[in-house]
């Protein structure tokens, strides 16, 4: 098996980030207080999943939608409505919280609540993705011990490879800031999320300039979206530019994360090592 399907060169990877209220939560609990803030991260389960699940539905295309813990108790019926639609629920921390910040002992809390909670809930968690995109090697090793399929964390490749931890294989995904729809559109006077608020095509730019991109060299174009961001009316519409010149170039292939982890497990000869970590030793450090 090869890491595309056959007359596919590269992979297009929708991800939905649903954080609602976490992340702010995570930075200053006392926030709650501010009601235009938590209406603002509201408007993603409340408003832009419903709307991006439609759009998925008429675009016929599948998506991972990644759900903190916090998340699926907080808001249960976007969570049955994700599944519901056939898409695929990966593990996103419990409390959104910056691990590298974290004890282990209060990472493995998050990380052990998270997914008790996921499964309880129905879902087959087959992937993690860090809150932030932060991890440590604790981080690896929770996810070895819970035999999960793939991560989407690191971003040292544009192809998936495998990671090899504690005698457990899977996946690596690699995500990029330059496709986080946060850089482009978050905003809130307080806490600072963001600084500037860009218009929806820009994002359509730079995706489609990727997709071009990955189409010539390989690779995954792991795009992700925030549904209290690109829930929004206009930038639902600029995510539907984004399918529709994928699907126009005839081969790349637009699949869920599981998906494509599951060919890259399946791949014979693809580069499998541990996390990369720097030898300190080779400065004054």
């Amino acid at each position: 098996m090869s890491l595309y399907p056959a007359g596919c060169t590269s992979a297009l990877a929708l991800t939905f980030d649903v954080d609602a209220e976490s992340p702010i939560l995570a930075t200053d609990p006392s926030i709650a207080r501010d009601l235009m803030v938590m209406s603002h991260q509201a408007f993603g389960p409340r408003v832009g999943v419903p709307r991006i699940l439609k759009l998925l539905e008429e675009e016929g295309v599948p998506a991972t939608f990644f759900v903190p813990g916090w998340t699926a108790r907080a808001w249960p019926a976007t969570l049955e409505a994700i599944l519901a639609a056939g898409h695929e629920v990966g593990h996103h921390s419990d409390l959104h919280h910056d691990v590298p910040h974290q004890t282990d002992e209060a990472q493995r809390s998050d990380f052990a609540r998270a997914l008790e909670t996921l499964r309880a809930a129905g879902v087959d968690v087959r992937g993690h993705r860090g809150a932030m995109w932060r991890a440590t090697r604790t981080t690896f090793d929770l996810i070895a011990a819970a035999g999960l399929e793939y991560d989407s964390t690191l971003m040292d490749a544009d192809a998936p490879y495998l990671l090899a931890v504690a005698g457990h294989r899977f996946a690596e995904i690699c995500p990029f800031w330059g496709l986080d729809d946060w850089e482009q559109y978050g905003y809130l006077p307080e806490p600072n999320i963001g600084s500037q608020i860009e218009a929806p095509s820009k994002v359509v730019e730079l995706v489609t300039a990727e997709i071009d991109a990955k189409r010539r060299w390989g690779g995954v174009t792991c795009m992700t979206f925030h549904p209290f961001l690109s829930g929004r009316a206009s930038r639902v519409e600029a995510i539907r530019q984004i399918i529709d010149h994928a699907r126009s170039a005839g081969d790349v292939w637009i699949a869920s994360m599981h998906e494509i982890a599951a060919r890259a497990l399946a791949t014979p000869g693809i580069e499998c090592r541990p996390p990369h970590e720097p030898d300190l030793s080779l400065g004054p450090y």
